[in-house]
């Protein structure tokens, strides 16, 4: 066996080992077998990174906007050189296929960092104005302070990037924490920050990734110096993110789990919605809380659409980084495995697997592209969030019923209407109770318009100026005249 590669943290512009020597092994997903250890950072680590964080934030929170715009920019440039060897790193902890990795992760990520840039230089309060005789009022937005914020492991990079981006650019400094088992394209991103730091004599501890496991997290979220904690990752640790929060009060942003609903009516293209439902719920594994993964159909249509879905999944491939014509590879764990396929072993009698429904070769963690149909409301595949390769399908009578299964979820996050009437999908996009609602697409996002949901989903914005507010405080100042 090959020696495996070293991972460190990155406090205040240093690589280092955790204090205490512990270490995590990071998985390969193709293999199953460990490529590297990363530290396993406890309260020491936790301590010196606050401590470089906040000693930051004092001269980091009165930087101008271009300044942070700058800073921004040239991180957005130096992401796009690095492209190569950051798709590297995620396609080794994630098993992703290494063209599509480059081809749908690094130019969005460059583009919301430039993005972010940009809103950098537009953070202002109201006017002044006068409210009360011989008073004049100010209202100015200013940084958070530190930020203690977790990544998830679906998309390392990506959600890093929704972290930092809108931080920086208020004014905030960072402490980040990778997935346990994804680090390692975000302590690369370390080494790019860090250096454009360098280059633009800006304090080192603007930025620091610290590695670890859930008590990491937890230890960072309860520390007395960060005035936020943001998580992206399950309902579970969101409300323990916001338990330990809540005890000195610290503001929250949770971006938790989904169960998109798919609402497919009977005038709907089945051939259009079958191709794009199917690499919508099926891409990265269906490792995605807003995969279009829970598909309602119109009873009229129905038999044909889940022989049509059926028939497009059995032609996806699943397989390692470099293979052709693959569109997802492995789950990112063997936990990740077990629940999924624990799944499809807990179906109830009436449902019926149309393809698919197993692991896939005896090495790594794949498993198929799954169907399953002759679904119920109440049955757990249908309440609870998989992460997997697995599409439900259920049928029904109405628009009214659509809604009522539709919304009669836990998860709030994303949705989508397929349908050639516009009435008919103004209505849904009304009705249903969720973040967004896409109308005859499902998944694309763009930096300028806001993600995130409601209900378990979480609360907080990413990406958009809703997303960049929510790293600021509003003050108001007022002055006798």
């Amino acid at each position: 066996m090959s020696e495996l590669r070293t991972l460190r943290n990155y406090i205040n512009g240093e690589f280092v080992d955790a204090a205490d020597g512990r270490t995590l092994q990071i998985v390969d997903p193709t293999t199953g077998q460990a490529y590297a250890t990363s530290p396993l950072s406890g309260a020491a680590d936790v301590d010196a990174a606050m401590a470089a964080a906040a000693a930051a934030f004092e001269t980091w929170r009165d930087a101008t906007p271009s300044t942070r715009q700058k800073l921004l920019l040239k991180i957005a440039d130096a992401v796009e050189a690095r492209g190569d060897d950051l798709v590297d790193a995620e396609c080794r902890d994630t098993g992703k296929p290494r063209g599509l990795t480059k081809s749908e992760e690094i130019g969005p990520m460059v583009d919301q960092i430039r993005f972010f840039a940009g809103a950098a230089r537009m953070l202002e309060g109201k006017a002044a104005g006068e409210y009360m005789d011989g008073m004049t009022s100010i209202v100015r937005r200013e940084p958070v302070g530190v930020c203690a914020q977790v990544a998830p492991w679906n998309y390392p990079m990506m959600m890093a990037v929704w972290k930092f981006a809108p931080a920086l650019a208020a004014g905030n400094s960072v402490v980040l924490k990778p997935s346990d088992t994804t680090p390692a394209s975000t302590v690369l991103l370390a080494e790019i920050i860090g250096g454009v730091l360098a280059e633009l004599e800006l304090p080192a501890g603007v930025f620091n990734v610290l590695c670890g496991d859930r008590e990491t997290g937890r230890l960072m979220v309860e520390h007395a110096t960060p005035a936020m904690a943001s998580i992206t990752g399950s309902v579970r640790a969101g409300i323990q993110v916001a338990e330990s929060a809540a005890k000195d009060v610290k503001r929250v942003h949770l971006e938790l789990g989904g169960k998109a609903p798919v609402v497919v009516f009977e005038d709907a293209d089945i051939a259009e919605a079958v191709e794009g439902i199917s690499v919508a719920g099926f891409f990265n594994a269906g490792q995605d809380c807003t995969a279009a993964t829970r598909v309602l159909v119109h009873e009229s249509i129905h038999d044909a659409f889940v022989t049509a879905l059926a028939k497009a999944a059995a032609e996806i491939k699943t397989g390692g980084v470099d293979e052709e014509d693959v569109l997802y590879g492995p789950l990112n764990n063997v936990n990740q495995l077990k629940q999924v396929a624990g799944f499809i072993e807990r179906l109830p009698g009436h449902a019926k697997v149309e393809t698919g429904g197993h692991q896939v070769g005896e090495v790594g963690y794949f498993y198929a592209p799954t169907v399953v149909s002759g679904l119920l409301q109440d049955d757990e595949i249908i309440q609870n969030e998989v992460f997997g390769p697995v599409i439900t399908v259920q049928k029904f009578t109405d628009e009214d019923q659509a809604v009522g299964y539709a919304n009669g979820v836990d998860y709030a996050l994303a949705s989508s209407v397929w349908t050639k009437d516009h009435a008919r999908a103004m209505r849904m996009s009304r009705r249903l109770d969720f973040g967004c609602v896409w109308i005859n697409t499902h998944i694309p996002l763009v930096a300028e318009m806001p993600h995130g949901g409601f209900k378990k989903s979480g609360y907080g914005k990413d990406l958009s100026g809703y997303g960049f507010e929510d790293y600021t405080r509003v003050k108001h100042v007022m002055t006798a005249i």
